[in-house]
């Protein structure tokens, strides 16, 4: 018994090692958002049109991304126009890759993120809610 217990506790600790250690590659992640398929149950992508500037929408989404616990940037930057950013989950740290890319139509700045989760089926809504957050608190 002890020795399945053991076996058990040594495939957890390696899944956990896996996800937390496992590479995240910008050619993998850093999509651009406006031509991306939508993700089906691991994630949520939204296009819309912002009243602020190309700029100022950017540069208020990627503050507030940069202000999120267990959020870095994947690649990209603000100048870039895209900027895609890896945020970990609490106790597991699974991953969740959010790309948000910002462009020009007819004078009005365009906005498309897309969030999804790396590992898993389902992410109870976790990007969804956390592309919500950052879009109320940027007044999109």
């Amino acid at each position: 018994m002890k020795i399945i217990l053991g076996l058990v506790c040594v495939l957890i600790l390696a899944a956990q090692g896996y996800v937390r250690l496992a590479p995240m590659r910008a050619k993998d992640w850093h999509v651009d958002p406006f031509t991306a398929e939508a993700p089906k149950d691991i994630g949520v992508l939204e296009r819309f049109a912002s009243q602020m500037s190309l700029e100022d929408t950017i540069d208020a989404l990627h503050s507030i991304a940069q202000n999120t616990p267990r959020t870095t940037v994947l690649a990209g930057t603000p100048q870039d126009g895209r900027v895609s950013y890896v945020t970990r989950s609490r106790f597991w740290r699974f991953p969740d890759t959010t790309t948000i890319g910002v462009r020009d139509a007819a004078g009005e700045a365009e906005v498309a993120i897309l969030a999804r989760a790396r590992f898993g089926r389902n992410d109870d809504d976790g990007n969804a809610q956390r592309v919500a957050a950052w879009r109320a608190v940027a007044g999109l």
